[in-house]
């Protein structure tokens, strides 16, 4: 019993993929910023990412460990004809897989004070529910808040009209502080002014009202207080029933100054003043009503404006992912959305000064998300949230598209560097397979990146001779070490005290799988045992 514990298995549940982190190329062409500055507080860095959600997950590892603030994604909610010849035991295995593996590199990404904010419908919000607890960790569960995602019933509905999805809410630790947000006061009600503390407020009962508000049901909040004639006050209800007092005895003493005791109609009454406060806030609900932030029509609508000719299927409403990435973050900090979609968090994060990191793999990367983003930076998208924050345009993206493999096999099944790799590509992918920097010298030829101060990494495919490692060992110093990542070398890998020489692309093979482009919701490319079609009679 020691041995076991509560958690969910699915069939593959035991396979995971063992990812390359590729590096990220930048194509200007496609990169986007404003014409001119339109205000200090512009943001050119965010990045743009095409290709396959999960590798680029672990793309952005090296850099963005612990640095996200917030992680909102959208992730497919029913796995649809990909499965049509699985039964639905199968179904949910991909899936929770897909969805557990992207997990994991979420929880690396976000920082101590971060959160992951995940929309899902009935299909699978309580396997996944589970699933993030095994994640997160149980106790790192925030809340499981509910959009209103209709504005009215369907009336062809079979059995109940569907007008909810799920937000599931995790923190990464007890470090995440949810915002609070603004309480609405009437400020006629708060009519008594306090001279002491130069504030207005108004009176509230210190009896008790309500639900348990009777003797019986807190005997200790039944007690005496002196009335300034020397008289005694108790709880009593205007009915004549023993009541209680909203305080514990034990604190009349430390706040008797937010107490007005006041003679009525011949009885004394004790009141407890409220005072009208400068910033009120309050704490969010996790009612999320269509009112407030939107519902899938008025989301419709927003994409509609950017590409009238093919409207994007599932988009949220930017009111929505307002009210996500206010409650989650403030200005300047990071988000990231790895299912982009039709480029909503981007959008709204960018009118809302936030950095953000967007991933798609879809052609609507293309054909939705870039113009839409291009309209929001050039100040010419008014819809949404642009008018509630006085949005004007400004700032920028760099889009990014996934090197291939490091690594491709001959015709042999060999494995050889990949020839679509030029010496800087080469020398980035290497780093960050080996834990390095990339950050090469301008005047020392054999830095490629290091890892400390005193310790760097030089890439080639040259074949190195004897002579030219001794040159190398030479220029290094006794001070420094060198990882030496090679074609080839010409004599014992231990010769030279301040090198460590290895050679490519063999030091690299056993790093993670390689040639594998695509971890999307596909069944070949998910990490199942493959299945002989002539056993299709048994699913």
């Amino acid at each position: 019993m020691s041995k076991t514990k509560l958690e969910l298995t699915w069939i593959g549940k035991d396979k995971r993929p063992k990812l390359e982190p590729r590096i990220l190329l930048e194509d200007p062409e496609l990169s986007y910023h404003a014409s001119h500055k339109v205000s200090e507080n512009d943001i050119f860095d965010n990045k743009l990412i095409f290709g396959d959600n999960l590798l680029a997950l672990k793309a952005l590892e090296q850099e963005y460990i612990g640095k996200v603030k917030c992680v909102f994604i959208d992730p497919p909610y029913n796995t649809g004809s990909a499965f049509e010849h699985y039964d639905d035991g199968i179904e949910h295995s991909l899936w929770l897989s897909l969805m557990r593996d992207r997990l994991e590199q979420f929880r690396n990404l976000l920082s101590e004070d971060g959160s992951l904010w995940i929309t899902i419908d009935d299909n699978e919000a309580h396997y996944l529910k589970v699933l993030c607890d095994e994640v997160f960790g149980r106790s790192n569960f925030v809340a499981n808040c509910l959009w209103q995602k209709v504005y009215s019933e369907r009336m062809d509905a079979r059995g109940f009209s569907n007008a909810h999805d799920h937000i599931l809410v995790y923190q990464k630790s007890e470090s995440f502080r949810v915002n609070q947000i603004a309480k609405e006061q009437n400020n006629k009600q708060f009519n008594f002014f306090d001279e002491d503390v130069g504030k207005y407020y108004r009176r509230r009962s210190l009896r008790k009202e309500g639900s348990e508000s009777l003797r019986k049901d807190r005997p200790s909040m039944w007690y005496e207080i002196i009335a300034p004639d020397g008289s005694s006050i108790y709880p009593i209800k205007p009915d004549g029933t023993e009541g209680r007092w909203r305080w514990k005895k034990d604190n009349l003493e430390s706040r008797k100054d937010e107490l007005d005791i006041i003679e009525k109609d011949g009885k004394w009454e004790i009141y407890v003043k409220q005072y009208l406060e400068d910033s009120a806030t309050r704490p969010p609900s996790t009612w999320f009503p269509n009112t407030e932030v939107g519902h899938n029509h008025e989301a419709k609508l927003e994409v509609k404006a950017f590409n009238p000719k093919d409207v994007f299927t599932t988009p949220k409403p930017e009111r929505l992912l307002e009210r996500i990435l206010f409650l989650a973050t403030k200005e300047n900090d990071l988000v990231l959305d790895s299912f982009a979609g039709s480029g909503t968090t981007g959008a709204v994060a960018h009118k809302m000064g936030r950095r953000w990191i967007m991933v798609e793999l879809g052609d609507h990367c293309h054909t939705h998300i870039i113009p839409r983003l291009q309209k929001v930076i050039d100040g010419k998208d008014q819809g949404g949230i642009s008018k509630s924050v006085n949005w004007q345009g400004g700032g920028g993206f760099r889009y990014y598209k996934l090197a291939p493999s490091l690594i491709e096999y001959d015709r042999f099944g060999q494995p050889i560097i990949n020839k679509a790799f030029n010496a800087e590509m080469l020398a980035e992918a290497v780093c960050k397979l080996e834990g390095f920097t990339y950050a090469p010298s301008d005047t020392v030829w054999w830095q490629h990146g290091g890892s400390t101060e005193t310790d760097f990494i030089y890439v080639t495919t040259q074949n190195l001779s004897i002579e030219q490692l001794e040159q190398i060992s030479e220029e290094v110093g006794s001070d420094k070490t060198l990882l030496v990542m090679c074609g080839a070398f010409r004599c014992k890998a231990d010769n030279f005290a301040n090198l460590t020489i290895k050679k490519l692309p063999k030091a690299l093979l056993k790093h993670c799988e390689w040639a594998h482009d695509d971890y999307s919701l596909n069944v070949q490319n998910l990490p199942m045992t493959a299945r002989d079609p002539a056993q299709d009679d048994l699913f």
